[in-house]
């Protein structure tokens, strides 16, 4: 039997304050979140989404400067953790006086680190720079190879950057995921996965083939002025009717841009058509 003061130093014990619930964050490569077992659409759905952004821009283009294969894959090396901006900037100079292995070698460490200090992670950044450089000019005769094995054995290269090398210079309908195309796949559900390979591998499966080459830029630009992480920007965009993601914002109507390009794809046009 409990004694009276037992009951009362129960009592008189406070409950714990009930504790709020964390915010809910967008997928990111580090906060993958719940994730979807597979799309969230049909193939005849993940076309429509693509005939879209086909229509509203026929031939999209990276942001990165670039000269010739070898200056892309050093921008796309220095992109990583940076904006695109940035690298731009910081590569303007560097390109006009180094835009080969060769030249770059020449260059050395010290002053490629200067030319490149504006950007995060510059000293690492301009180590690999210089000794990708040098692999180039020992294993490939000062060229960049057409084969993401042989890219991705160079220093400061994975996957992502092999694949935007592959697709932009070669024309490759390879998918590099960044975390903008991460955010994407899980968001919108068109390719969910736990890592940014899984959703490659989901992406590839979910883009039609003949729209494989401009998908990964397709969706990054998307992502990045579009359906941004902190808050997509709903009425301005394209694919608003068909979107499935549980984070849409709701609205009385459909954006004009997206009635627009769904009446230009019934019409057989495109944006440089209109």
């Amino acid at each position: 039997m409990t004694d009276l003061k037992t009951t009362k130093r129960r009592a008189a014990t406070p409950k714990p304050a009930a504790q709020k619930k964390p915010a809910r964050k967008s997928p990111s490569v580090d906060n993958p979140g719940k994730v979807l077992k597979r799309s969230r659409y049909s193939k005849a759905e993940a076309y429509e989404i693509f005939q879209r952004f086909h229509a509203d821009n026929p031939e999209p283009e990276g942001e990165l400067d670039y000269v010739n294969a070898y200056t892309l894959l050093v921008a796309v090396v220095l992109s990583a953790q940076a904006t695109d901006v940035g690298v731009n900037r910081a590569t303007k100079t560097l390109f006009q006086i180094a835009d080969t292995p060769e030249k770059m070698v020449a260059l050395g460490e010290d002053r490629v680190r200067e030319e490149i200090r504006t950007i995060g992670l510059f000293k690492t950044k301009a180590k690999n720079v210089v000794r990708l450089s040098e692999q180039l000019i020992r294993d490939h005769r000062g060229e960049v190879p057409d084969d993401r094995e042989a890219l991705e054995e160079l220093p400061g290269v994975g996957r992502k950057t092999a694949n935007v090398v592959l697709n932009i210079y070669f024309g490759h309908p390879t998918i590099a995921v960044d975390t903008h195309l991460f955010r994407l796949g899980n968001r919108i559900g068109i390719a969910p996965g736990k890592t940014p390979l899984d959703v490659e591998k989901a992406m590839e499966k979910a883009v039609p083939a003949e729209y494989g080459l401009h998908a990964h830029h397709w969706l990054i630009l998307h992502g990045r002025y579009i359906c941004k992480a902190r808050k997509p920007e709903c009425k301005r965009c394209v694919i608003y009717d068909l979107c499935r993601s549980t984070e849409k914002e709701q609205i009385d109507a459909i954006p004009e841009l997206a009635e627009r390009v769904a009446g230009w794809i019934t019409a057989g046009k495109t944006r440089l058509d209109a």
